[in-house]
């Protein structure tokens, strides 16, 4: 089964999936062979684009998950720029990555370049608030320094601490009603249920950060993580619209973990723009192995649509709707799934893309955490 999808990818996909195949999971290159083909990725259309936003104080793009209208491509933006140099797996020493945290840890660099427009000079301002629920910016810097390969260090460490608590904090809720308050000032179409912000809630940013970063795993803190993610499961049954409440103001958090958690199916690929392989791989990457019900399900999933030729399929309703999920792709930002491929003409770049994510998928998710056991 196995044999035929990396057969497939090694006669059909791009430059950054086959990099990341031989390095990743085939695990065969030679330190030469290696060089050779990350030089190739250095070449690819987005990571020359990436090269044209870098700063003179090695900052990328302008801001961070905020403000389109100031930018000339989504690439253009701390964060999506920080997740392509971190899913085309740019070495951590590549001068561009190491200058980049450089700037993300330099707070007079920070603060010039969160004063492009008034809303975010507040935004810089208020950056420590909302860190155990993500309603605020250091909640993005320290994920980014975890996905560039430095969220193992003591700049991030206390931040592990704070995701690994907000994980836990769900074991002892049997439903959202018992954290969430309503305003009563407020008209019933704004009345949203929100948090205050020093309540623990689990966001995707607190897993991917668990997700790249190593320093925290115990083996209580790993079974902390899967009971955890399984409680989530059972008491998110449907989609809520939560925010969180920041001194005066309320925000959408930074994607709290308030939607169910799905297992892998074929037939939501094209309706779930918005992280859902994503979210999988990440938990899956904390060493949990099947012992999270959806990781579990998601395996025996991927497993049988592989076992046909080795490759996932994706069929669409309408010409409309595959372009969009390929339009999605284009940018890996924080509103899509990750994207490998270059060119999403190519009739099989899809394909690849996908077929590539199950090996990654099925390669963390059956590799428990040695310290799991």
């Amino acid at each position: 089964m196995f044999e035929k999808s990396i057969k497939f990818l090694l006669e059909n996909a791009g430059t950054v999936i086959k990099y990341r195949l031989h390095k990743e999971l085939l695990r065969d290159l030679s330190e030469t062979n290696e060089n050779k083909l990350l030089k190739e990725v250095y070449k690819t259309s987005h990571f020359q684009l990436l090269k044209t936003y870098i700063k003179t104080n090695g900052y990328i793009g302008i801001g961070m998950h905020s403000w389109d209208k100031f930018k000339e491509t989504p690439l253009q933006d701390g964060e999506t720029a920080a997740r392509l140099l971190s899913y085309y797996s740019i070495p951590k020493t590549n001068p561009i990555i190491k200058n980049f945290i450089h700037a993300l840890r330099n707070d007079d660099v920070l603060q010039k370049e969160f004063s492009y427009y008034k809303p975010e000079i507040a935004r810089f301002t208020n950056r420590f608030l909302g860190l155990r629920n993500g309603g605020g910016l250091m909640v993005l810097i320290y994920t980014m320094q975890a996905l560039l390969g430095y969220g193992d260090d003591d700049e991030v460490k206390e931040f592990q601490n704070i995701s690994i608590e907000a994980f836990k904090s769900i074991l002892q809720y049997n439903s959202l009603d018992e954290i969430t308050k309503t305003n009563k000032n407020l008209s019933k179409k704004y009345n949203y249920p929100y948090i205050e912000e020093d309540t623990y809630f689990p966001c995707s940013y607190h897993l991917a950060t668990l997700a790249y970063t190593h320093n925290w795993r115990t083996k209580k803190n790993i079974s902390v993580m899967v009971d955890a993610i399984n409680h989530l499961s059972k008491i998110i049954d449907k989609e809520y619209n939560m925010h969180i409440k920041i001194k005066n103001n309320y925000y959408c958090p930074l994607w709290a973990l308030i939607r169910p958690l799905e297992a892998f199916s074929l037939k939501l690929i094209p309706h779930n723009y918005v992280m859902y392989r994503r979210i999988l791989t990440e938990i899956a990457m904390l060493g949990v192995g099947d012992k999270v019900n959806v990781i579990k399900d998601s395996i025996n999933s991927v497993k049988e649509v592989l076992s046909k030729d080795g490759i996932i399929h994706v069929k669409f309703n309408s010409s409309y709707q595959k372009l969009r999920y390929l339009k999605m792709l284009e940018y890996t930002t924080a509103y899509s799934e990750v994207g490998l491929e270059e060119n999403y003409k190519k009739e099989t770049a899809l394909e690849c893309d996908l077929t590539f994510w199950a090996l990654q998928f099925l390669s963390y998710a059956e590799k428990k955490d040695k310290i799991y056991g």
